[in-house]
């Protein structure tokens, strides 16, 4: 088990949000002339392949079993529902639009907590993740009447994403980075080449195969590159610090997707969607402080035997 250690996991976490938008950016440029399916398999295709040899090369430890393998198999199907799902949703939408309606996910996961696992939450924070939601509405509302139900998929997004947290929070003390986005890679390899080449075989649009012109060979290697540093980082960062620490700065990837969408497509989200983002991210940020401040209270009257809580 490793130590937390809360600095350097925001500062690994800083790198992800950098990192994140910035391959969001690459996948949007490369949609516009290859399929879904091929920009998913290339993405986990480099992963596999950058890191395959460096584990090798090390002698880091990649043999899995039991819990962690199976934890480790439904991280990757998480990822690969996550990315999909983003991949689709750029096709459509501004990129700082899909990222900021992808943030439903914190109220996603208080609302989870409470109606499955039976977690108490107070009426204050029920109260933000209305208004959170509300937020989100008002950046869909723009999207929606322009792109339709595509403007969806970020909320799809927000639920895989979610998910594949909480897993990655199992795992992330307990089995090296680099080894396990290794064996995610080669999961998702195995599990997607076969479809795309069936679906590839059978004229299915999404699942098309095309030779990638000249550029877009960089830009492959990009998006590969840069999802698989950007998720090393994100794995390295729940290893040394509490998801409910590294909360408020994922909320930092709006401002870095507004800041690529407009220096590369010259993409600004309109009045109604700023002010959405603007709701949706300080609803976020006080369920996240008020998460932080019940968590402290908990702990002081741990510390106190005897003395009923609050």
């Amino acid at each position: 088990m490793t130590k937390d250690r809360p600095v350097l996991g925001i500062l690994l976490m800083l790198g992800f949000c950098l990192l994140a938008p910035l391959g969001d950016a690459v996948a949007k440029l490369l949609g516009a002339t290859m399929s879904l399916g091929q920009l998913v398999l290339v993405r986990f295709v480099i992963q596999a392949a950058l890191l395959i040899p460096l584990v090798i090369a090390t002698g880091r430890l990649w043999r899995m079993r039991g819990r962690i393998l199976w934890l480790t198999a439904l991280r990757t199907g998480l990822h690969i529902g996550g990315i999909t799902c983003m991949f689709t949703a750029l096709k459509y939408l501004p990129l700082a639009d899909a990222i900021a309606i992808a943030f439903v996910m914190p109220f996603l996961m208080l609302l989870l907590g409470k109606l499955v696992l039976g977690e108490e939450v107070g009426l204050r924070r029920l109260v933000a993740c209305a208004v959170g939601f509300c937020g989100t509405l008002l950046v869909i509302q723009p999207s929606f009447a322009e792109a339709g139900w595509p403007a969806l998929f970020p909320l799809g997004v927000a639920v895989f994403f979610a998910l594949f947290i909480l897993v990655t929070r199992q795992l992330a003390k307990d089995t090296d980075p680099i080894g396990l986005q290794a064996i995610s890679g080669v999961m998702a390899t195995v599990v997607l080449l076969p479809i795309v080449l069936i679906g590839d075989r059978a004229g299915i649009a999404p699942l098309a195969l095309a030779m990638p012109s000249g550029g877009d060979w960089l830009l492959l290697a990009a998006i590969g590159g840069i999802g698989t540093g950007a998720h090393l980082l994100m794995t390295w960062s729940l290893r040394y610090a509490p998801a409910s620490t590294l909360a408020p700065m994922q909320y930092l990837e709006i401002p870095f997707a507004t800041a690529f969408g407009w220096l590369i497509f010259r993409d600004l989200p309109d009045g109604l969607a700023g002010l959405g983002i603007c709701i949706t991210v300080g609803a976020g940020l006080y369920i996240v402080m008020r998460e932080r401040a019940v968590a402290r209270a908990l702990a002081r009257v741990e510390r106190r035997p005897g003395q009923a809580p609050v």
